[in-house]
């Protein structure tokens, strides 16, 4: 169903620019302000027989800044993205318990401000149980979905972003447990989950990141509970049904694993994967959770980790990590080693150890450039964290940041070709491949050829795996020790995000056999030169113990031929192939159905293939909704057939 979005007309506008731009206001009041005013601008829409409350009708609103205020006061600061909170994970388990009324007595005074918006919201809609709900705590499961649409829904409404979904499946059982003693049935369950999962789409085009369906709302399910004991339960299976029979982008749904998930689990979520939506993505928690303590999470706390709005890894609740503030551009860092340092390199390992120093250079700088943060207040985010006693924008438990390492494959492969074709083999000398480099190989087709086909590969040549261990440790190393200035730490991680473009336009030829202009892998993936390389050589190589040290986070992303899943047999072959991921210890995995030519074919005539969805860096979105430069990298995958 469709609703008739407006615009406030102008004198409503100027009205309420001239109450939440008050330079006598103190920023965080501004915001509640701003809120309490789009909440009660808000038209109040009731579709028959609906289940699920909150349609949005306002297209935009006022922001709190007068003109030129702003960059007055961002002026000197780093600010991260749009300068607001996100990419954080609510209490969504302490909220939906107990109310906002308890929180109200012990927040500030914007936070007050901003729970009595939320409330008179809630009320307008003439639902005695949704008014109770968010006051004192939902009773059942149809209580606690509609409040999470309310609270969630104002979240979006209180301008800050990417607002995730955290553990559904362990906050709301009790819920869905007391719904089941009192008769729900499981189908009666699984409607009311399909509905409530659909009211993620109703506006999630005007959430967006760096490309429509970059929105953040991602979902966590299964994995463990604070005793390390499976948490995996009715609901989580409930979640996959109806994601599954939904077919929509939003919830993004994420799934903890471990070595002793049953295949049976795998199978079910490959029939997710067959449809092309590009999840459930895999996290195993054998990796995570022990990698998240040696970083400083208390145990507790990494067993209830969730993800960001794409891969990295988060603690519900207590952590005001920013888990994407900055990238190192690996494969950049490799070439520029290369150029520089290779004629009075004397050997492979002198080579190694000008790259290690030069990441720990570019991380340092990395961090010197991030200084200063400049983070608007949120008043409402606060609302919903674990300490509600001082605005979250300020800091919590955890205040780590993380830097995404872009072009890690691509890294390893030029370090792999410079030590098979000049410090063993003595294919090309070291000379001849600088001015190869700067010339992008026109007058050297051979060497271009031994560089780009027969020179070693990541995922397809085991002495390969020496040097991805040796970019991983070098990446760690890279940000050991170093702290922000909220007194966090720095995590390594091999998620790229939007980077691999952008970082694949600035870098010139390399010494894999890369020309100019071609684009990087996402994430942590094969290079796109890998050839003639099977899923499960990919799997092996790409399982490496050094993932360990860098756990920001960072899928190994895989593109399956659609034809894999025509017949059972194939999706069993996927599903065991995950489950061997997880075996040898891979951290993270997302894979794509895809078939080039439908791809091709939706880039000339988008208008008839509106509905194919693929899985981009970390979300999945609808193809023809792209830039052409992202349609153009998932095309260019590897696709791997039955």
């Amino acid at each position: 169903m469709n609703v008739q979005r407006r615009r406030l007309d102008e004198s409503k506008r100027l009205e309420i620019e001239r109450a939440i731009q008050n330079p006598q206001l103190p920023l965080d009041e501004r915001a509640a302000l701003r809120l309490k005013l789009f909440l009660e601008n808000e038209e109040i829409i009731k579709m028959p027989g609906e289940k699920i409350p909150a349609w949005r009708t306002l297209i935009d609103f006022p922001d709190i800044y007068a003109p030129g205020e702003r960059e007055r006061l961002q002026q000197g600061h780093y600010v991260h993205e749009q300068g607001r909170v996100c990419n954080i994970s609510p209490d969504w388990e302490g909220v939906l318990k107990g109310g906002l009324m308890p929180r109200r007595e012990i927040t500030t005074k914007a936070s007050q401000i901003a729970i009595d918006a939320v409330l008179d919201y809630a009320d307008r809609y003439g639902d005695a149980e949704l008014s109770d709900a968010v006051r004192f705590g939902a009773k059942d499961y149809p209580g606690a979905l509609k409040m999470f649409r309310i609270l969630h829904f104002a979240l979006w409404a209180s301008n800050v972003y990417h607002n995730t979904v955290g553990r559904f499946d362990q906050y709301m059982l009790g819920f869905l447990e007391t719904s089941m003693n009192d008769g729900m049935t499981r189908d009666e369950a699984l409607e009311w989950t399909r509905e409530f999962f659909l009211s993620f789409n109703r506006d999630s085009d005007l959430y967006q990141g760096m490309q429509q369906g970059d929105n953040g709302q991602s979902m966590m399910l299964g994995g463990c509970d604070k005793d390390g004991l499976c948490a995996v339960n009715v609901l989580t299976h409930i979640c996959l049904e109806a994601s599954l029979i939904n077919r929509r982008i939003d919830p993004k749904i994420n799934l903890r694993v471990n070595k002793d998930t049953p295949i049976e689990l795998y199978e079910k979520c490959t029939e997710m994967t067959k449809q092309g939506l590009g999840f459930p993505q895999y996290a195993n928690d054998d990796v995570v959770i022990p990698a998240l303590v040696d970083m400083g999470y208390d145990i507790e706390d990494a067993r209830n980790y969730v993800v960001a709005a794409c891969w990295e890894f988060i603690i519900p609740g207590v952590a005001m990590d920013i888990p994407n503030i900055g990238a190192i551009p690996l494969a950049s860092a490799v070439n520029d080693v290369i150029r520089g340092k290779l004629l009075k390199a004397g050997s492979f390992e002198e080579l190694k150890e000008e790259v290690a120093r030069h990441l720990r250079k570019l991380a340092i700088d990395e961090l010197e450039r991030v200084g200063d943060l400049f983070l608007e207040p949120a008043p409402y985010q606060t609302v919903l964290m674990s300490d509600v006693r001082r605005d979250i924008s300020e800091g919590a438990k955890y205040n780590n940041y993380g830097f995404h390492g872009t072009g890690f494959a691509t890294a390893v492969d030029q370090l792999a070709a410079v030590k098979y074709a000049i410090f063993d083999e003595k294919l090309i000398d070291k000379k001849t491949l600088l001015d190869d480099l700067d010339g992008d190989f026109k007058d050297d087709a051979k060497a271009l050829r031994i560089l780009r086909e027969d020179a070693p590969k990541l995922g397809r040549d085991d002495v390969c795996e020496d040097i991805a261990e040796f970019m991983l440790s070098a990446f760690a190393d890279a940000v050991k020790g170093l702290k922000n200035e909220r007194g966090g730490i720095v995590r390594a991680g091999t998620g790229s995000a939007m980077y691999y473009l952008w970082h694949a336009a600035d870098l010139p030829t390399t010494a894999d056999g890369r020309l100019a202009g071609e684009k990087l892998s996402a994430n942590f993936s094969p290079s796109l030169l890998l050839r003639d390389a099977g899923p499960l050589s990919v799997i092996q190589a790409m399982a490496r113990p050094g993932l360990k040290r860098v756990m920001n986070g960072g899928p190994l992303t895989l593109e399956m031929h659609s034809s894999v899943f025509k017949h059972p047999e194939g999706l069993t072959k996927v599903a065991q192939l995950v489950k061997s991921f997880i075996a040898l210890g891979g951290h993270q995995l997302q894979l794509n159905a895809v078939n080039r030519e439908e791809l091709i074919a939706a880039q000339k005539d988008p208008q008839a293939h509106q509905n194919l969805i693929v899985r981009v860096w970390g979300w999945s979105g609808h193809f023809v909704q792209l830039d052409k430069s992202y349609q153009d990298q998932i095309i260019e995958r590897a696709t791997y057939g039955a």
